[in-house]
């Protein structure tokens, strides 16, 4: 398994790790219910460097990025993220990104997901435009994600105020507070306010330790893959791996948003013009005692519509929570889902789940 910089030193501070996209990473520390809490109502510190980074620059970097993925990127600002989904041929999900725009048509940086990293390099490295590059940085780069109404207060300990970027979706690059510049983002994967910072693999250490010591009259806490995965459901984010793949259209996955299809070409759209979906994704809540997991089968009435993709106890919201991937015109009146061998009731609600207080 591969190791990320934080490794031996989170598990010298008590975490409990397991293989996760080929990486050996926390799933916990004091608790998931403890963590996830930690994180609604004050500030939680990740490890999240296990994500892949791909540099895309040269004079048609623009327009690899207007090619490889479906959202536009010809009006995002320098200092910007925008989302996106990455699509093949077929219409199905290579990965889901996050692009940050460094230098306005020249220069552009993508977060990719862990388990797709190599994949996506290659599938990027493929597809490039002329005279432009792509570099995996992955190996070189260390990531920690401050997630929580408090975590401004934490970021605001290390940085100065006009190195810390005031909108969501926005980042600044900082030097001089480390050896190396650092990505200072205001992004998370936690339905809360938050920031994720990128730094070099030889700043790593430096980071964890000013973290750690800027939260510590905070209260911050450590933070696993568990609470992680439950924050990111009850904010109705979806996780490639279970609410998409490369077999799932892009438009049955309720992130039709982020796919333009006024833009003159991307890969898949034509793909996806000429399917109609067939699935769609959608919210659910336990009405029966029970906790609705990954493949638990849904009904409508005794007709068989789907299944769960995600799905756990909300810490939040104390009830059983899911999504679920349903045929697109199943009649969602009289829903079931089957736990175990037994059918219990359950009703279709909006997405989000929970939203924060802005």
């Amino acid at each position: 398994m591969k190791r990320t910089p934080y490794c031996g030193i989170l598990k010298e501070m008590g975490g409990k790790f397991v293989d996760f996209a080929g990486y050996d990473m926390p799933v916990q520390f004091e608790g998931i219910l403890a963590e996830h809490k930690a994180v609604r109502e004050n500030v939680g510190l990740f490890d999240v460097s296990h994500m892949g980074e791909v540099l895309i620059e040269g004079e048609g970097a623009l327009a690899t990025l207007q090619k490889v993925f479906t959202n536009n990127y010809e009006t995002l600002k320098a200092g910007r993220v925008r989302y996106s989904l990455m699509l093949n041929k077929n219409g199905g999900v290579v990965d889901d990104v996050l692009v940050y725009c460094i230098k306005e048509n020249e220069t552009y940086l993508v977060c990719v997901n862990a388990s797709n990293a190599d994949k996506d390099f290659a599938w990027i490295s493929s597809h490039l435009e002329k005279n432009t590059t792509a570099k995996n940085l992955s190996d070189d780069t260390a990531q920690l994600a401050v997630q929580g109404p408090a975590a401004i207060n934490v970021i605001g300990k290390i940085f100065k105020e006009n190195d810390i970027p005031e909108k969501y979706y926005s980042f600044k690059i900082v030097d001089g507070v480390f050896s190396k510049k650092v990505i200072v983002s205001r992004t998370g994967y936690t339905a809360e306010d938050g920031f994720e910072i990128y730094c070099d693999v030889s700043d790593a250490k430096s980071l964890f330790d000013k973290v750690i010591a800027a939260g510590k009259d905070v209260g911050l806490k450590l933070c696993g893959l568990g609470a992680r995965d439950t924050l990111r459901l009850e904010g109705a984010m979806p996780l490639y791996g279970h609410e998409m793949n490369e077999n799932t259209l892009a438009t049955e996955i309720g992130l039709d948003a982020y796919i333009k299809f006024d833009k003159p070409s991307f890969i898949g759209k034509d793909a996806l013009l000429e399917q109609a979906p067939a699935k769609r994704r959608i919210g659910i809540e336990l009405v029966d005692r029970g906790i609705a997991r990954e493949h638990a089968e849904v009904y409508s009435d005794n007709l068989k519509i789907g299944e769960i993709t995600s799905g756990t106890m909300s810490p939040t919201l104390g009830k059983s929570i899911a999504m679920a991937r349903v045929d697109a015109n199943a009649d969602l009146n009289n829903l079931f889902v089957d736990v175990r061998g037994k059918k219990l009731r359950a009703e279709k609600v909006e997405l989000p789940f929970y939203k924060r207080n802005k």
